[in-house]
Formats: structure tokens, C-alpha cells, sequence
């Protein structure tokens, strides 16, 4: 798939040792790295791209949480694609921005 997507993550990490804001704080450092267009949002990032980076990405982040300090992780993403076009973060949110 070679249009732009936007992928949802959510990432709930379980730790003994770290406050779990510390983590996910690392998770968006990952993101921020990357390049890719994203927006931070209370319950998820949301990320644009193409679909196979933003996958690799997503491994990319749950290496990160584990390296940093969790032990478990869930993550739930959304992805949302069409088939002939690209799907922006602005087409969504230029109305509330």
C-alpha cells in the first residue's frame, strides 16, 4: 500500500519500576524520531504515513517501551486507508485547529 494512512496507537504499558507516563513518553520520542507527521492526543498518538513504515515504526515502539522499564505491554491500534487516496491528519482536524 503506498498511500498515506493514519495509524492510531495507544500503548498501556505495565512496569514496576518506572511511572508509566515515563514510558509512553519514550513510545512518542520513537515517533518523534521517525519523521512521520503525527499528533499527540490524550488516549493515542495518531501517525501519517505509508502503511509499511508506519508498521516498522510500531515494532520500533514496543522495542522502546520494553528497553525501557515495561515488562508488559498492549497496544491498540487503528488504521484507517482508502484504497485510491491518501488519509490526512488535516482533512480531520483542520475545523478544530
Amino acid at each position: 500500500m503506498i498511500n498515506t494512512v493514519n495509524m492510531a496507537i495507544q500503548v498501556i504499558p505495565f512496569t514496576k519500576e518506572k511511572n508509566v507516563y515515563e514510558i509512553v513518553d519514550q513510545a512518542i520520542n520513537v515517533i518523534k524520531e521517525s519523521g512521520v507527521t503525527f499528533r499527540v492526543c490524550p488516549f493515542e498518538t495518531v501517525m501519517e504515513g505509508q502503511y509499511d513504515i508506519l508498521i516498522s515504526l510500531l515494532k520500533k515502539i514496543q522495542d522502546a517501551c520494553f528497553k525501557y522499564g515495561a515488562y508488559e505491554l498492549i497496544t491498540n491500534i487503528k488504521i484507517q486507508a482508502r484504497k485510491d487516496g491518501n488519509v490526512t491528519i488535516e482533512e480531520k482536524m483542520y475545523k478544530y485547529d
